[in-house]
């Protein structure tokens, strides 16, 4: 008889600037299972840099840091490792909860017990992984409708179609803007999660774009107006070695799954 592939394990970036609380949870982690450790950083940079270069299923991030302050890590890793879940494991207890509810996998203190924060990780990190896909952009305006046709045959591959109405207006929006207003290579990335869709357009332009209602008198900003009506959320990030990524979320109400 063949026994069944045991999975892979949740491979984790641990990021506190104090080493002990690091080798605690290291060791910790390490005696309950499942878990590689495959990083660690005493510092914003350092988890930045280690996130962009391991790719790691979860980041552990203490909010306290000296260098930079957590929730602008977060923000920092979000926009540069989409797919990376990031778990806050803090002494800090007044925080904007709800901010860190939003761009967060969770939020521990580090007063609470420590098989709470395990048991959390195992439960973010096996969660259903995300499907990633990248398109690389080049500075021309023909580039918007191979981004459309890229975008097509992704969401075919992923059998997500239904997705397809709201998703290439927001496409088309964001690859226009970075191609017009940054006229340089960029990225296009899908990621398919449980609940939405997230476009993520880089490129290295560092303005930010405004969205303009339809009545405006202006051109410009009138795609980003659809974007802000058809996304349950969108905004604008700063990457680490300059340039930004404008990111948008389209829900996936519309999907019904398998009984």
């Amino acid at each position: 008889m063949t026994l069944p592939e045991a999975p892979s394990p949740i491979r984790v970036v641990l990021v506190d600037d104090a080493p002990d609380i690091r080798r605690l949870l290291r060791i910790s982690l390490r005696t309950y299972g499942g878990f590689e450790v495959v990083g660690e950083a005493g510092n914003g940079a350092e988890a930045v840099a280690l996130a962009r270069a391991l790719r790691p299923d979860v980041v552990v991030l203490d909010l306290g840091l000296p260098d930079i302050a957590g929730q602008e890590v977060l923000i920092q890793i979000r926009a540069s490792v989409p797919e990376t879940k990031v778990v806050i494991f803090s002494g800090l207890e007044n925080v904007d909860r709800a901010w860190l509810v939003e761009h967060a996998a969770g939020f521990v203190l580090k007063h609470t017990d420590l098989e709470y924060l395990i048991k959390l990780l195992e439960s973010v990190g096996r969660q259903e992984s995300r499907r990633q896909a990248q398109f690389t952009l080049e500075p021309q305006l023909r580039c918007v409708a191979a981004a459309r046709r890229f975008l097509f045959r992704t969401l075919s591959d992923w059998e997500v179609t239904e997705l397809y109405g709201d998703s290439v207006i927001v496409v088309s929006e964001l690859v226009t803007n970075a191609i017009t207003h940054a006229p340089s290579p960029g990225e296009l990335r899908l990621s398919l999660l449980p609940d939405v869709l997230r476009v993520a357009v880089t490129d290295a332009g560092t303005g930010a774009p405004e969205p303009r209602h339809a009545s405006s008198t202006r051109e410009g900003g009138r795609g980003l107006y659809l974007v802000n009506a058809l996304t349950s959320a969108w905004g604008m990030e700063p990457l680490p070695d300059g340039g930004k990524v404008v990111w948008a979320e389209v829900t996936r109400d519309a999907v019904v799954p398998e009984p």
